[in-house]
């Protein structure tokens, strides 16, 4: 894997490039190196040998607090002694400056090693992040410095019991207590909180919950719908101005635990918010209703990181299934020497069937890492590059924000499914690290979004706003690739074809909005969700092997053969989903409940 990702940011990404910009100017290519090193070795010393631990010693709740395998507080530790939880952030404040590519390649060692271990950093990187981008002064000085330090810890309190993936229709209450708070304005909250990753634990000294909350109207009602929403750190143990534990505790309550099939060594919990009467102690982030365009920070954030877990989870399946592949010996080859039993069998990586299974793998889980690692050199664009690159790159996260959560996790938890096919019978048997990276994997599908809502996102809002300037930036992303593989003669077949599925894409947008019918044009939203990712990545990979070029090194013919195995066999794909776009099939939509 080491090799790859050196390849994707040095050779594809040209992160060296980054050097030359005035806030990553004391970097180097050695100190990018020496930051990826750093991790591995904590990922490999630390998280990955307690992987099958923290899967069969769940968290357990004694009505007091959580317990954990021992093992967790030491990899938790050695990540916050390693400085990645400020990894982006500035000297001043303690971080590293380092490009969010970097940060993002670096914890990809973490998600390969241990992912439900390294959620607790990811959470908490995310929290404070948000805090720097929306919040005040004292906000930043108190809460999110003691993040970045790890002496506390983050999560984010979104969902509710009856209302999951419906943020509108939250109703947990915020009324103000005292406007003029050094923490600012100071809020009492009542409500409940569902699917709370990391909200209950010993790792940390404190934890800090950012929760979505609706502060009465006037009338005393809440206000209907997402304008009403607003954001509110929540503390679990309430601290003073100068950030110091006061020794009391917010009235924030573990209701329970959830019990996951994948993912189970991050906590879960179900938390109860002012269940002692008076109210948690919350303060206002950012202005009052505009809670969700603040929380969207940390959940564009964790969306990549999501997609960029999903691969790596993918990644450690194949490679686990590639290494037992090449010592299986099973069956002859296919022929008249195939009949003598005297023959030796051969390793089933010799079978063709086998051959497929590992390369749709490896284009899967490479090409997810490269896609996520894409989207994450293009938030260094947006945020340090020359205007014109800023804008151009914003665009085009705006249309890969969606595929970059849904495609990795649909399609590298294929790539699991296929590494316990590759091992048979032993692929599903606790003995092998393949049934617990799917079941881990499987969770990615529907952490920060369903494909149902990204597909809406993606159909419904992203590659029409604006005129559809998000869609032409990336089209013309696609379209210099097609011209530069036009040019090269081992790969202008897959250029024409690259250039006839983004037209089909193209048509089959207008098609989706021809009658103008929002619920008509986003009956098949997935559908156009799963043909934009193949292109996309189709696109990702022709880009990936211009850079490997024609070699003949087996790195090198490596990357050929997954593009290859990409366009002949995942591209093609793309037509029958488009077809039920563009012919606006109507049969879910208008599907009775009853011939269910």
């Amino acid at each position: 894997m080491r090799q790859t990702l050196d390849f994707f940011l040095n050779d594809w990404l040209g992160v060296h490039k980054l050097t030359l910009r005035e806030r990553f100017a004391e970097h180097s290519g050695e100190t990018f190196a020496a930051v990826l090193d750093t991790c591995e070795k904590i990922a490999r010393d630390k998280f990955a040998p307690i992987a099958r631990l923290t899967d069969t010693e769940e968290p357990r709740f004694d009505g007091e607090r959580v317990h954990l395998p021992v093992a967790t507080q030491a990899a938790t530790d050695a990540y916050v002694a390693s400085g990645m939880l400020a990894a982006s952030q500035d000297y001043e404040i303690g971080g590293m400056q380092l490009p969010c590519v970097i940060e993002m390649a670096a914890n990809a060692f973490f998600s390969k090693a241990n992912v439900a271990i390294g959620a607790y950093a990811m959470l908490t990187a995310g929290n404070a992040n948000l805090l720097m981008a929306h919040g005040t002064a004292k906000q930043r000085e108190v809460f999110a410095a003691a993040e970045f330090a790890g002496r506390w810890f983050g999560t984010m309190c979104l969902s509710e019991p009856q209302a999951g993936s419906s943020l509108s229709d939250i109703v947990t209450r915020a009324e103000l207590e005292l406007a003029d708070d050094p923490l600012g304005p100071r809020f009492r909250l009542w409500g409940n909180k569902m699917w709370i990753s990391a909200g209950e634990h010993e790792l940390s000294e404190n934890i800090i919950h950012l929760v979505l909350a609706k502060i009465p109207g006037p009338d005393g009602k809440l206000i209907a719908g997402a304008r009403g929403i607003s954001l509110f750190i929540v503390p679990k143990q309430m601290v003073d101005a100068e950030g110091r534990l006061t020794g009391e505790r917010n009235d924030v309550r573990l209701a329970g635990l959830n019990h996951k099939l994948g993912f189970r060594g991050t906590s879960n919990c179900l938390l109860n918010f002012g269940e002692g009467g008076a109210g948690a102690v919350g303060y206002l982030v950012g202005q009052q209703g505009e809670g969700l365009k603040c929380m969207f920070h940390m959940m564009n954030e964790a969306r990549i990181g999501v997609g960029l877990g999903a691969a790596m989870l993918g990644y450690a399946g194949y490679e686990a299934s590639l290494a037992y592949a090449r010592q299986r010996p099973q069956g002859r080859a296919i022929g008249p020497s195939g009949k003598d039993a005297s023959q030796p069998q051969r390793p089933i990586i010799e079978h063709a069937d086998v051959k497929r299974m590992l390369l749709a793998q490896k284009s899967y889980v490479e090409g997810g890492l490269a896609l996520a690692l894409l989207c994450a050199r293009l938030v260094d664009e947006q945020h340090s590059g020359s205007a014109a690159s800023a804008q151009e790159a914003k665009l085009v996260l705006e249309v890969l924000i969606p595929i970059v959560k849904s495609w990795p996790s649909e399609w590298c938890l294929e790539a699991n499914s296929l590494a316990i096919q590759v091992l048979g019978g032993y692929g599903y048997t606790r003995d092998f690290p393949v049934e617990q990276l799917w079941r881990d994997n499987r969770l990615n599908m529907i952490h920060e979004g369903t494909h149902g809502i990204h597909g809406l996102d993606l159909l419904g809002r992203k590659v029409v706003m604006n005129e559809g300037q998000a869609l032409q930036a990336l089209a013309a992303r696609v379209g210099k690739t097609v011209e530069s593989a036009l040019q090269e003669p081992g790969l202008a077949e897959l250029g024409h074809a690259l250039a006839a599925a983004l037209t089909r894409l193209g048509d089959a947008t207008q098609s989706a909005w021809s009658s103008g019918k929002p619920e008509q044009a986003l009956a098949n939203a997935t559908p156009y969700l799963q043909a934009f990712g193949h292109l996309v990545l189709a696109w990702v990979w022709l880009d990936v092997t211009l850079k490997a070029g024609q070699g003949s090194s087996d790195f090198a013919k490596g990357k050929q053969a997954a593009c290859r195995y990409f366009f002949a066999y995942e591209l093609p794909k793309i037509d029958a989903w488009l077809g039920v776009v563009s012919s606006c099939e109507s049969l879910c939509k208008d599907m009775p409940d009853a011939w269910f």
